[in-house]
């Protein structure tokens, strides 16, 4: 069983590390949340990534690699596009 959780907002952070500490799986981005902490605009997604990696590093836990995920979110690949 697999589950995620999204924190839009301000709190985006907060949540996902309660996400990862719980055993959920989490995503962030600048579609969700223009915040990298409190009161800090985020540059980039890539820095709200970073902070992510941190969090679940700090945890004891490992990042999923681009493999890993694709195989979680049953995506195709870019090598399987067949547009």
């Amino acid at each position: 069983f697999r589950w995620s959780v999204l924190g839009a907002g301000a709190s985006q952070l907060r949540i996902a590390a309660q996400s990862a500490a719980l055993g959920g799986n989490i995503r962030v981005g600048l579609e969700d949340s223009l915040w990298a902490g409190k009161g800090k605009l985020a540059k980039s997604n890539a820095e709200q990534v970073l902070l992510a990696r941190k969090i679940i590093e700090g945890l004891g836990m490992e990042v999923a690699t681009p493999d890993e995920a694709r195989e979680i979110l049953s995506l195709k690949g870019g090598d399987k596009v067949a547009f």
